[in-house]
């Protein structure tokens, strides 16, 4: 693929994100990006650590050591309201490898027929904001806060997502991320233990728990639908990210 195709997709995937007039200039290298405004990163916020599911009197799954353990167990899990309805869990999906994780709030009917986080509209636009910035949707890895469906769509409860904490958290020690990416207002409360709101929490560098992951916050892939004047800021989010990883 030429040079000048490559960019015309690029500015097609930016367009898609609502930014339209951004480019990259010839004396560039191909890891930086043209801004209207300089990305700072803000000092670390460190995050609280998370506190542990037992002591929410949550009987504690078993800690497994592999994927497909992991995986057995998340597909029979009954440790929450939610299993009554679902169609099947929604595990996560991409490189086992990833330097990135992408972490949303809850499977939708979609992704409950599939059983693959963010397909349909919101997941489109998802894999848009990747290529945006040279990345490939099999290139991160994707997961919920909770594994299963709410019914109605609505969003989970703090219970729900207790009960599913501990899945993540095996997630988490598994991949071994160098970043995780938190798209919505309930991954970065449930993430950082926090109940501010997602404009307050963007544009900073926090730390997930103990493992001093560095985490950055985001609109959700859906708000940005029901909202594209946020894209902007979301792609700003998306540069921050890279700028942090870029350093680590």
């Amino acid at each position: 693929m030429g040079q000048a195709q490559t960019e015309q997709q690029r500015r097609q995937y930016l367009e898609a994100m609502g930014i339209q007039s951004w480019s990259l200039r010839q004396s560039q290298s191909a890891d930086e990006t043209l801004t209207s405004t300089e990305t700072v990163v803000s000092p670390t916020i460190q995050a609280e650590s998370a506190a542990p599911v037992a002591e929410k009197g949550i009987e504690l799954p078993a800690v497994v050591t592999d994927w497909a353990g992991l995986q057995a167990e998340v597909s029979v899990c009954s440790r929450c309201e939610l299993s009554q309805h679902r169609q099947q869990t929604v595990f996560g999906s991409g490189n086992r490898n990833a330097d990135w994780l992408i972490i949303g709030e809850a499977p939708g009917a979609e992704e409950d027929a599939q059983g693959e986080p963010f397909v349909g509209p919101s997941g489109k636009l998802l894999n848009q904001m990747l290529l945006a910035i040279g990345l490939k949707r099999e290139d991160v890895y994707i997961a919920n806060i909770v594994k299963c469906r709410p019914a109605d769509d609505r969003d989970p409860r703090v219970a729900e997502a207790a009960a599913c904490e501990i899945y993540l958290k095996q997630q988490i020690a598994l991949i071994q991320p160098k970043l995780i990416f938190a798209v919505g207002r309930i991954a970065a409360q449930n993430l950082l233990k926090s109940d501010q709101k997602v404009g307050d929490m963007r544009g900073q560098r926090f730390e997930y728990g103990e493992t001093k992951i560095p985490l950055v916050v985001s609109y959700h892939p859906a708000y940005l639908l029901r909202m594209p004047s946020a894209k902007r800021k979301a792609w700003q989010d998306l540069l921050l990210a890279r700028q942090i990883l870029n350093n680590e």
